[in-house]
């Protein structure tokens, strides 16, 4: 702490200097002043917790200076020390909020005492004050999810719409209650591979990026926010009319690229009226967005459902499922990609494929696979968990760069999927040939990268609860728990230089958190690295 003492007799400042017990009060720090004039810059630069005061000096005096830190710096302690027993004084000390009134000659008792209160004062109300910013840092923190979550039950239709609209017309502009506006909708599953692989497990942060370019562009002319309900789903709402809503998309597209390399398709609706059609329009849209063609067009902005002619026949996934299963079966790659391009030809001769068709088919995918693979896992089993590398981006659809069917992504997912049930169906029970060893190999390799559940299942085509099981059943640990002890070997290894620190060696090992890394290392080893460090270097 530091003190600010001020009187204009060197003698006197030095007594207290010499009769204050500092170091009992936790005072390091102690500053001299003549007058109330040098005292108030000191105090602006140096800013002190506590001032000790005389009452009559030349220029400011005391009255003027307890005057002016009862106005400006109210959290500053004040103790006047004077030579005068004046009421006039120490009503004024008592009103400006001073701790204590003093007399010359300063007895050290009285001086430590007054001292003291003044210290833990200071103390109390800062811990006040470090309370209250740490609800304002929770609540400000928390502001955008409810933010999101009221704006989430308007479009759902819960609750009270006037009581809603009051809410949030207390925190962000609105439009005014039966104004026209334009919502639209965008997806995070609608991207490709290419740009979900970069967040990995951070869809947050995804969503975030694309909100913030998003209100960046629309300023005073709308709003952008989260779904909560369904992760990765960013609606946008515009009520200014001065630029037509597809230029203004547009240019949110061209935010998204100059940061992300990819525009977004988007849905969009016009509501007549605000709030009372927002859930239909928000409707609207999503259908608009989810049923486009993904074989046609060049337009990013969807206004219409896309409806399928009377002659496109519904192709169901189940009804290629015995080929499939046999062409796995035969091991044969000629069997294998016969069996995938069939299914694409089929595809390719419909007049519509939507998002909703791919979303579908991969759900028949999975089901599919794990109707094969159940005698593998015992139906039995609880399902293991493995909530350190899960990851909630969702599975990469086989789309393009611009949000098209990329052939050549989903002939590979679907022939990987094929090849990798035919290691499933056929193995011999070797463990040089079981597809989870491949898994545990690859996280021997790759541990120092960020690894997730999903990423997993994507790269080896097989479903996450198949991996989590299996990999149970074969390790006797679950996947995050054999990555854990991998990292955590690797940094045992590291510890032993004591040139690399500890913040760096977890990053080397795949953690982005040094705290986490020494959360894991303890509960593994029971001992922090820095303690392992010191015990194993001589």
């Amino acid at each position: 702490m530091r003190v600010l003492i001020v009187d204009d007799e060197q003698h006197v400042r030095e007594a207290i200097g010499l009769l204050a017990d500092w170091e009992r009060h936790g005072i390091t720090e102690i500053d001299q002043a003549v007058d109330g004039e040098e005292a108030v810059r000191l105090i602006e630069e140096r800013k002190p917790q506590i001032v000790m005061t005389d009452m009559r000096m030349p220029r400011i005096n005391g009255i003027e200076l307890l005057t002016w830190l009862h106005t400006t710096k109210p959290d500053i302690k004040v103790l006047v020390i004077s030579g005068y027993d004046d009421f006039e004084y120490v009503r004024h000390t008592i009103r400006s909020g001073g701790i204590d009134y003093i007399l010359k000659p300063v007895d050290p008792d009285s001086l430590n005492e007054a001292l003291s209160k003044a210290v833990q004062a200071w103390q109390l109300e800062e811990e006040k004050r470090q309370q209250i910013t740490k609800q304002n840092i929770e609540m400000n923190q928390m502001a955008p999810f409810y933010m999101d979550r009221l704006f989430s039950d308007l479009i759902n239709g819960y609750g009270s719409r006037e009581t809603i609209v009051s809410q949030l017309q207390n925190r962000v502009p609105l439009p005014a209650a039966g104004m026209e506006c334009n919502l639209a909708v965008l997806r995070d599953d609608q991207f490709d591979e290419g740009l979900l692989s970069k967040f990995r497990n951070k869809r947050h942060l995804l969503s975030f990026t694309l909100i913030n370019i998003c209100n960046e562009l629309l300023k005073d002319q709308g709003i952008a926010f989260r779904h909560i309900d369904k992760p990765g789903e960013v609606i946008l709402l515009c009520w200014d009319s001065r630029l037509p809503f597809n230029d203004i998309l547009e240019r949110i597209n061209d935010g998204f690229y100059s940061i992300l390399r990819r525009k977004s398709h988007f849905g969009a609706a016009k509501m007549n009226s605000f709030p009372d059609d927002l859930p239909k329009a928000y409707s609207a849209a999503v259908q608009a967005l989810c049923s486009r063609n993904l074989l046609t067009g060049k337009s990013r902005i969807h206004r219409e459902r896309a409806i399928e002619s009377e002659n496109s026949r519904s192709l169901r996934l189940s009804s290629y499922e015995e080929q499939f299963k046999l062409a796995a079966l035969s091991g044969s790659k000629d069997r294998i990609e016969a069996a995938t391009e069939e299914w694409l030809r089929d595809v390719k001769e419909r007049d519509l494929v939507s998002p909703e068709h791919l979303v579908r088919w991969n759900s028949e995918w999975d089901w599919i696979q794990y109707h094969w693979t159940e005698n593998e896992v015992k139906s039995t089993q609880e399902p293991v968990e493995d909530t350190e590398i899960s990851q909630d981006l969702p599975y990469a659809l086989p789309y393009s760069e611009e949000g098209m069917i990329c052939w050549d992504r989903w002939r590979e997912q679907i022939s990987g999927r094929l090849y990798s049930a035919s290691r499933v169906l056929t193995q011999l029970h070797s463990k040089d040939n079981h597809i989870i060893h491949d898994i545990a190999q690859y996280l021997e390799q790759h541990y120092h990268e960020e690894i997730s559940l999903q990423q997993i299942a994507g790269r080896f085509f097989l479903s996450r609860e198949y991996i989590s099981r299996k990999f149970k059943q074969e390790f006797g640990v679950t996947l995050s728990d054999f990555l854990g002890r991998i990292r955590i070997n690797k940094a045992k290894t590291l510890l032993l230089n004591p040139q690399i620190r500890i913040a760096q060696i977890a990053e080397l090992i795949g953690y982005q958190d040094e705290k986490y890394f020494s959360k894991v290392f303890k509960k593994l080893e029971g001992v922090t690295p820095n303690e392992y460090r010191k015990t194993h270097i001589h």
